[in-house]
This record gives C-alpha cells, structure tokens and sequence, in this order.
C-alpha cells in the first residue's frame, strides 16, 4: 500500500443516463479517472456490460489500457470481469499483460455477471452463472500460480496442459479479488480461492447490517480451504457525493438520483419499484449512500465501518451523474482534501507539530523576539553613528 491506513476508490460501471452522447460519456469515464489520480486516489474498479442502455463499458481491459496512460500513481482493474462470459486462459492472459503494461497497478475483479440480459444474449441459464465463475475462477488461479500445466474439462470450457505465455509482473501476482451482492455467494467464492472481497452489498438496502455476518461466513470458508481472508483486501461500495454543506449536497443530487432509480433501476431492469417516496432519504438513514459536507460523509464512513464489526481495507463511491460534471469532480476533490485524510493517517504528524508549537511557543519564540528587539535596538544606535561619520567625510578639513 502506498500509505498506512484505509484505502479510497470509486466503482465505475458506468452509470450513464439514456440520451446522452455516449461518446463523450466515454471520454468522461477517462477525465475522472485522470481527475482522481490527481486527487490522490487509491484505486477504480471498472465494470463490464453488454445491455440495458445505460452501464456502456464492454471490455473494462480497452478503458484500462487507455486509462493507463493518461495517469501515474492510481490502480485500475475489473469491476467486474464476468467470468461465465469468457474463457478463464484469455481472462489470464490478458490482465496478466495488463499487469506488464501497468508495471505493477492492475487487477482483477471477477463475479457472475450482473445483467441476465447480458447473459441471455450469450445463451447462458441464469442457474449456470455461479457455477460458471466458480468453474473460472478455480482455472485462473491455477494458471496464476504458474506452478505447473493446468488440464481441466468443464461443460463449458476446456483447458489441456494450458500455462500462461507470461508470469505475472506482479509478485506473486495482482490482487485479484471477488465481488459480493445481496447473497453470501461472493463472500464464499473469495474464501474458497484466496482472493479479496467486494462488497456491492454496502450500499443496497439492508446490507450494512449484514457484512459482519457474512464475512464470518468468509472466515470459516477460508479455513476449510486452507486460506485466511485478510480485512485489508476487504471493499464497501457506497453511494457518495460531498459538498461545502448538507442542503446544497442534497439540492445538487436530488433531481438526478431520482431519475437513475426510476428509469434505469426500476423501469429499465424491472426491480421492485420503491416503496417510499424519498429513497435517497431512506438511502441516508440506512448509511448505504452519504451526501453532505465533509463532515456528514466522513461520519457516514465511520458508520459504515463500524457495521462490519473489525473493519475494512477500502471504501469505493459507485461513480454516478446524479449531479453534474463540475460538481461531480468538485465532491471528489473535496472528499479528497477534507475528508480521505482522516481515515489515511496524514494529518497527525502536522497536527502534532503545531501543538507542539502551541505549547512551547514562551521557550521558544520569546529568546527569538527579544532578540529581534535587541537587534532593532543596535540598529537605531548605530543610525546616528554612521550620520557622525558621513558628516565627517563631507567636512573641508576632514
């Protein structure tokens, strides 16, 4: 990690609404991902999908290639890579070479596949998919152990004494990690294969209350297979949008929220509509989205933290365009500034100095100004000297 303390990302679909140029919603994706690096973000995780309109990112692999190159410090990876939609080697193979490319700054996010319009273009039963990525995920990490051939035969896929062409640039490889829904099946997944976790479940309904559950789950499931879940490798994915204060946060967040639920979420993928008439209140109340000044998101984080009974590794803002282009880099920038530094450990050394400061400033600054006035002193007496040595240059006699 490149400091001690929790780590900051985002969580980037996309979530772009119908109308809008899908183009320059795409270069956008690329400007924020630029804006966060800047900002002294850890990490985004960048989703794949196939349908539905509105999240337009097919390969997260071309958008973090692209996105490599236009920034220095952050990691990139899948958010997630949809395992049943691709043969494990190439997924290997292919952030494997993203982890040259990167030197050192991707990984791989895996899960089952969110949108079963996606699947169902593929020809995939919906009871297949968990199956299909535990099937996948079991072939990847043999072939990332680059221990020996991998022969494997499912009805899906076959691989016979297949190796990867590189080893990972990585040491022993880049995080790979699992993401978690409303269900235990993720959490499960990551314990069986060694891998992190992604809670998207942090910020649905109901799901604040289940993490400490369902990562004891996790723990027992690592030790039956021989692994240990680390908290560090550990991520929430709330909703997030920051701002100078509570009632201007709201103002700017209020109008577009209510658009994406309804016409994505609930006209568009059929989900139960919302039975309240203020779901981002509901949302505030419940700690699965934080809108506010910095101080009401950075208690929303600690709140958050303390669902999970011990503590997690990251936090990542589902990326939106609930609020407009200025003010969406503007929250991240303030969350950047005012709020990401408590959590990281970076303000304590400065605090520390300036009370030390505080408290020594009689022992300290005082001998400096009574110097400072004895040095004005000497200056004064020696003014009129030098005036009695001029007069003397100038004087006829000398």
């Amino acid at each position: 990690m490149a400091h001690a303390g929790l780590q900051f990302g985002i969580f980037l679909a996309p979530f772009h609404r119908l109308g809008d140029n899908p183009t320059l919603a795409l270069g956008r994706d690329l400007d924020l991902l630029s804006h966060l690096d800047a900002l002294g973000f850890d990490e985004a995780w960048i989703g794949e999908h196939h349908s539905a309109g509105w999240e337009t990112i097919a390969s997260p692999e071309i958008l973090i290639a692209a996105a490599l190159e236009r920034t220095r410090h952050i990691r990139l990876g899948s958010g997630v890579t949809s395992l049943p939609y691709h043969h494990p080697l190439l997924v290997a193979q292919r952030f494997v070479q993203l982890d040259h490319m990167s030197r050192g700054r991707t990984m791989l996010g895996c899960g089952p596949g969110a949108l079963v319009s996606d699947a169902y273009m593929m020809g995939i039963e919906a009871k297949d998919q968990r199956r299909r990525m535990d099937e996948a995920l079991t072939a990847i990490m043999a072939l990332l152990r680059c221990e020996e051939p991998v022969t494997m035969k499912t009805d899906w896929f076959e691989l016979r004494q297949a190796r990867l062409h590189l080893a990972p640039y990585s040491h022993p490889r880049f995080p790979v990690s699992v993401a978690s829904s409303t269900t235990p099946a993720g959490a499960l997944a990551a314990a069986k294969h060694g891998c992190g976790l992604i809670s998207l479940g942090a910020g649905l309904p109901g799901g604040p209350q289940k993490l400490a559950e369902q990562w004891r789950m996790a723990e027992a499931e690592a030790a039956r297979h021989g692994n240990r879940m680390s908290r560090a490798d550990w991520r929430l994915v709330v909703n997030m949008h920051c701002a100078e204060d509570d009632e201007r946060a709201m103002r700017e967040v209020r109008v577009g929220e209510r658009l994406e639920t309804e016409t994505y979420f609930g006209e568009t993928l059929g989900r139960p509509p919302t039975r309240s008439e203020d779901p981002l209140g509901d949302g505030l109340r419940a700690g699965t989205t934080l809108v506010g000044s910095p101080e009401t998101v950075a208690k929303g984080i600690e709140r958050l933290l303390a669902f999970t009974e011990g503590g997690a590794g990251g936090i990542l803002f589902r990326s939106h365009e609930w609020a407009d282009r200025e003010q969406t880099f503007r929250s991240y920038e303030l969350f950047a500034r005012w709020v990401m530094p408590r959590f990281q450990g970076s303000l304590r050394m400065p605090s520390e100095s300036r009370e030390w400061c505080v408290a020594n400033r009689e022992g300290i600054f005082a001998p400096n100004l009574q110097a400072l006035k004895q040095a004005f002193v000497e200056a004064g007496q020696a003014v009129p000297e030098m005036d009695r040595l001029k007069l003397r240059e100038r004087s006829p006699t000398g």
